[in-house]
């Protein structure tokens, strides 16, 4: 699989528009963009000035910060029409604020106020409908006289004035804070963390129901029945003893498996150098270990490590057809480096469905990590995944 690429919206905007007709869709979408400009800028400018002159000339009376607070909730959603407009007659797409919790999410009526007062997105749609009516009136106008006379130089005029439009949306109605869009990759990371762990509780309750509390209760019959032939015979019921001792055994085994998948007990106690050998003593596979860390990563991170490493080196032993492998680890500034590479066959992928490859790249991103896959067909597989590095106790 060769390295996962990914464009940015930047990078989009830079490009030269495509060619297409004079008179193609995209030309007919613009024009109906700025025919509808009047209208919409109207109402956005009436509702602006009604809200801000309402709310602030009843700011003295109790009526009026609150009243200001919802006028500016009204303007997010003002603006959240505009961007549909944009994304859907201008092919603009521009991400979505997040939203303002309610009072109960805000810890009361007035945290929920502060903060709706000072949101910075109800003010900057607030500005863009104030400063529009002009502009739409102008566009408007020369859209319906190009209709009529000045038809051959329409594509042009359209794309010119549509130009600015986008940089109105795009200037005014994105979360242009980095914290917006913080907040809204960190609320992302959080589902992604929720599901993470319901799925790994999922599975322990199954490992148990279907495992280790099975064989128990077997056991237990097993020592009843035993119990019963002791004095009728003997021989039987030692035979049954021995037999349930031996169900012990593998129950042990299998808690001690899942324990192991839950936290082992080598990782806690040694660190990651012992606890990836014994990863890799387990690979069908023979792999070379390089741990090179002064110290000790905080726990959640030692154990996202652990748990990366163990998956990938499982891939290795069940999809790569390998001879060898090798897991290197390091501390690079803030950040502790990972890489699992072999001389397999290559061709592997990052899929969906959130497990496999998908799961652990789905489970670094949800705490600031990078996991990178280079695997060309025939020519082997490099993984390389990055974690936010963070001292041990903090």
């Amino acid at each position: 699989m060769t390295a996962n690429t990914r464009t940015t919206p930047a990078a989009d905007e830079d490009r030269p528009p495509p060619v297409r007709p004079a008179f193609g869709r995209e030309t007919w979408g613009e024009v109906a963009y700025l025919l509808l400009n009047l209208p919409t800028t109207i109402v956005g400018f009436v509702y602006t000035v009604f809200m801000v002159s309402m709310g602030g000339g009843l700011a003295v009376t109790a009526m009026g910060l609150p009243l200001l607070a919802c006028g500016l909730i009204g303007s997010r959603a003002l603006g959240r029409t505009e961007r549909a407009r944009a994304r859907a007659l201008l092919g603009t797409r521009v991400e979505e604020p997040t939203p303002i919790p309610g009072p109960k999410r805000s810890g009361g009526f007035f945290p929920w106020l502060w903060s709706s007062l000072k949101d910075p997105v109800g003010w900057r749609t607030s500005l863009y409908g104030l400063i529009r009516l002009p502009w739409g009136v102008l566009t408007f106008s020369i859209t319906l006289i190009g209709l009529f006379v000045l038809w051959p130089v329409l594509p042009y005029l359209t794309r010119a004035m549509t130009q600015l439009d986008r940089a109105m949306v795009r200037g005014l109605l994105s979360p242009v804070d980095e914290l917006e869009r913080r907040i809204a990759e960190l609320e992302s990371d959080r589902g992604v963390v929720v599901d993470t762990a319901a799925a790994d509780l999922r599975r322990i309750e199954r490992d148990l129901h279907d495992g280790a509390q099975a064989r128990l209760v077997a056991l237990a019959m097993g020592l009843g029945l035993a119990k019963e032939k002791l004095l009728e015979d003997p021989h039987a019921a030692a035979a049954m003893v021995d037999e349930a001792h031996g169900e012990v055994k593998i129950a042990l085994q299998e808690l001690r498996d899942l324990a192991r998948g839950i936290h082992p007990a080598v990782l806690t106690d040694r660190g990651l150098d012992a606890a990836l050998s014994s990863v890799a003593s387990r690979c069908l596979v023979p792999v070379k270990v390089d741990v090179d860390l002064a110290e000790r990563p905080a726990e959640a991170i030692e154990g996202i490590a652990y748990f990366t490493v163990s998956e990938l080196l499982q891939n290795v032993s069940k999809h790569a057809r390998a001879r060898l492998a090798s897991v290197e680890v390091w501390r690079s500034g803030n950040r502790l480096m990972i890489r699992v590479s072999d001389d397999g066959i290559g061709g592997a992928g990052i899929g969906g469905g959130g497990t496999g490859m998908a799961g652990l790249a789905e489970r670094l991103g949800a705490v600031d990590g990078l996991f990178v896959v280079e695997s060309p067909e025939g020519d082997g597989t490099v993984v390389t995944a990055e974690l936010p590095w963070r001292p041990r106790g903090v």
